[in-house]
């Protein structure tokens, strides 16, 4: 029983968007696993789409993923990174960052459609990756064999990795611009070179999920990194360790 509460609280601190996210994530390839459901009705054909109107695909293509250890990679990295950014740069704004989600969605689903890529599970979540990690570039990271590198080079160490141990790597890459095309939009342009936001949460969301006051920096700002009493800046010079042991690969196809 005290294992189930914990389990419960431990699902109830996951912040909302990255909850239902999340959740997704594990009911359709468990529904799959499970045969309530043929994986080839999950992910993304054009053929389905046009001439069927099985439009659900545009959305399990992101949710669904085969079972299996990179499977339980990806929901970690779901958990772990959606989560930081939920409450950091997105804290109190929840239309924005479900603008943000939809817009890396609707990208990857349109480029998955143009090459053919049925499953768009690991370029979503290095989407996120990517933003977090260049909102936070200055944090120090811990990979594989005790090697440590700044924030804005993990998208890349993961990209390398699994291009060593798979073969292939045009999944991350198009994660990779995705989240620089969303992130550049929003954070640099505006911030870096003084230009208009090109990129806008559609009003009516924020009538549906309206902010939510907080004392944390608002949306369209990199969060400022706190100090603690002592003078030395939180987390920022402490190596994080990503894999608890050992590094792994963002899920291969």
């Amino acid at each position: 029983m005290a294992s189930s509460n914990e389990l419960g609280q431990w699902y109830n601190s996951i912040p909302p968007i990255t909850r239902t996210w999340f959740t997704g994530s594990v009911i359709v390839p468990v529904a799959a696993r499970l045969g309530l459901i043929r994986p080839q009705n999950l992910v993304l054909f054009l053929d389905p789409l046009v001439k069927h109107f099985q439009l659900w695909r545009l959305l399990t293509a992101v949710l669904y993923f085969p079972m299996g250890f990179n499977y339980l990679i990806n929901l970690f990295f779901i958990y772990q990174y959606s989560t930081r950014l939920e409450t950091s740069a997105f804290n109190g704004k929840p239309a924005d960052y479900i603008f943000c989600l939809s817009f890396l969605w609707l990208c990857h689903v349109i480029v998955g459609l143009i090459l053919t890529i049925p499953i768009l599970m690991d370029g979503m979540i290095l989407s996120v990756m990517y933003i977090w990690c260049q909102l936070n570039k200055e944090t120090i990271m811990s990979f594989w064999f005790g090697m440590q590198f700044k924030a804005m080079y993990m998208p890349w160490v993961i990209l390398l990795f699994n291009w060593i141990i798979s073969g292939t790597f045009i999944t991350q890459f198009i994660g990779i611009v995705v989240g620089h095309l969303y992130f550049f939009l929003v954070f640099k342009y505006p911030q870096d070179f003084g230009g208009a936001r090109l990129l806008s949460t559609p009003g009516f969301l924020y009538r549906y999920f309206p902010n939510q006051a907080t004392g944390i920096g608002g949306f369209g700002t990199a969060p400022i990194p706190r100090r603690q009493p002592g003078g030395e800046e939180e987390n920022n010079n402490r190596p994080r360790n990503l894999f608890t042991g050992r590094g792994h690969i963002l899920g291969n196809q």
